[in-house]
């Protein structure tokens, strides 16, 4: 059986690849709050995956991919503030 970080690093994975497809068939909005929030959890998966086998080449790709995943949620709620604020 595969061990516990395996398992999360490919869910992980998944997730990553799963949201991109969804983005690429024209099934999720890149500027809604689903679309970065599965890129964060993936990102954080491969992370906690690759903290017990370190790659430093592939964590550099999931930092950032979750700092970026960050900056799209934060710009997500500053945007659904200031819409609510001009219509309420």
């Amino acid at each position: 059986m595969p061990a516990i970080h395996d398992i999360i690093g490919t869910i992980g994975v998944f997730l990553i690849l799963s949201t991109y497809f969804l983005l690429q068939l024209g099934k999720l909005d890149p500027s809604n709050f689903s679309y970065s929030f599965l890129n964060l959890c993936g990102a954080l998966a491969v992370l906690y995956s690759l903290s017990v086998e370190w790659n430093f080449a592939a964590a550099m790709v999931e930092i950032f991919w979750a700092i970026i995943s960050i900056y799209g949620i934060i710009k997500y709620f500053i945007r659904k503030a200031s819409q609510s604020s001009l219509f309420g």
